[in-house]
């Protein structure tokens, strides 16, 4: 999937509070611009939280990172998407999928790739946090 842009926004285990060795590979490939907001919500999956878009007045916090470098982003998002689980074996079905969304960060929107949850939330209980991060450390999970 080429891009145009090269803007990620992360909501979860890529975010710097996480401490996920994932975060070191991200760091490596893009600069954080700072702390955003998309539209969404998020839902307690159980072993973790996700999260899918929204239509209403929902928001989620993350961060908005950069591609240091315009030609390697396509391979670094790859690596990404495979970090994500997109990448799967024929038949079976990814549990994320990336789209391209709007970020806002000092209420300025721009396009940024997210990686939203791919199965349904129907029997999951919504999160009315709009934070991962804040969400976890209340439940006092990792």
């Amino acid at each position: 999937m080429k891009s145009t842009t090269n803007r990620l926004f992360v909501y979860g285990s890529l975010r710097s509070g996480f401490r996920n060795p994932a975060y070191e590979y991200l760091t490596k490939h893009f600069h954080l611009l700072g702390d955003a907001v998309v539209q969404g919500k998020f839902f307690d999956k159980g072993d973790s939280p996700v999260a899918v878009p929204a239509n209403d007045d929902s928001f989620i916090a993350g961060e908005l990172y950069e591609s240091n470098s315009i030609e390697d982003f396509n391979w670094a998002i790859d690596q990404l998407d495979d970090y994500e689980g997109l990448n799967v074996e024929v038949g079976e079905k990814p549990m994320y999928k990336r789209e391209l969304v709007k970020a806002f960060r000092n209420g300025i929107a721009s396009d940024a790739w997210i990686y939203w949850y791919n199965g349904s939330v129907a029997q999951m209980k919504e999160i009315s946090i709009g934070d991962v991060l804040r969400y976890l450390q209340q439940q006092n999970r990792p």
